[in-house]
């Protein structure tokens, strides 16, 4: 009778909101994903950064096989054919020898795309490098690889990449020295500082203290913990060095003719601005599209790979 006539006595675990019941239920129930699937989701989230990425492979899949669409070859000349507009011959036109703009413009995209990767790789490579041997040994080299960046970062950019230009000669591979020597600079401060925040961390001093030599240290916990930075100062580096080809193309110490590039036909489209505008204006805006794609791109992963916006 005493069992039976006890009051029943509610658990206070019975009055928690519902609220943060489904939270925890929708907590343990999630997926767990990783930090690159979590910031693969963020990227695709991100419409104007997707944009940007579609834009881009448009650009890199005329740029592969544009000129394979037309039966003339970008160097080709019929002066026959001079001057012509827009046709179903040619469907940019000619230019003032009669070879097909089309094909011209998207071998002159292949070109200064090209360039621009592999100018932004080897100036990742040697800023990489630079900048975690000055992070992780400082003293006197540290104090070397700074004050060699900041006298070569205390002239304009473009003016070391003219005088190396001038000194080794136009062309392809000096063009992408000249923009690889002067352009690690700002990788290598930015990979410095993430060295210096990083080379006090537990896990760093841990495998030192287990006889680890600097070498692996840097490559295999340092720089795969800084690649996040790496990737998006990449995607900006993209850009800046296909303007500066445009640019060096067009002052007439770059890519020379026969061979085309965007930067090329700019110089030439300005010749004839007057009576050809399409020739300006179309590798103007090719060049454009693509370095705000890159820029939206390199937006993109911005966010997506900061670990403080990971949910």
């Amino acid at each position: 009778m005493e069992n039976a006539t006890r009051e029943w006595t509610p658990s206070p675990d019975m009055f928690e909101p519902v609220g943060v019941m489904t939270q925890e239920a929708d907590r343990i129930s999630r997926p767990s994903h990783t930090y690159f699937q979590d910031a693969r989701r963020r990227f695709m989230e991100n419409r104007a950064s997707v944009a940007g990425l579609i834009l881009l492979i448009l650009f890199v899949l005329l740029c592969v096989f544009g000129p394979l669409l037309v039966p003339y070859s970008y160097n080709t000349s019929d002066l026959s054919s001079a001057n012509q507009g827009f046709s179903a011959q040619h469907w940019f036109g000619t230019d003032e020898l009669g070879r097909d703009f089309w094909a011209r413009v998207w071998t002159g995209g292949r070109m200064s795309i090209i360039i621009g990767l592999l100018a932004a790789l080897m100036q990742a490579v040697i800023g990489i490098l630079a900048g975690s041997a000055a992070g992780f040994l400082g003293g006197k080299v540290d104090q070397f690889i700074m004050r060699l960046v900041e006298f070569l970062m205390a002239f304009p950019y473009l003016v070391w990449v003219t005088l190396l230009m001038l000194i080794t000669g136009a062309g392809f591979f000096p063009m992408v020295l000249a923009l690889t020597l002067t352009g690690w600079l700002s990788m290598a401060r930015l990979v410095r500082g993430q060295i210096l925040s990083l080379k006090n961390e537990d896990y760093v001093i841990a495998t030192q203290s287990l006889g680890a030599d600097t070498r692996r240290i840097i490559l295999k916990h340092m720089i795969p913990n800084t690649m996040g930075v790496i990737i998006i100062n990449m995607t900006f580096a993209i850009p800046g060095a296909i303007f500066s080809e445009a640019f060096l193309s067009f002052i007439g110490i770059g890519i020379k003719s026969p061979m085309t590039s965007w930067g090329l036909l700019v110089s030439m489209g300005m010749k004839q601005i007057y009576t050809y505008p399409f020739r300006l204006l179309i590798p103007c805006v090719c060049i454009s599209l693509t370095m705000l794609s890159l820029q939206l791109i390199g937006d993109g992963l911005r966010d997506a790979l900061d670990p403080k916006l990971r949910r």
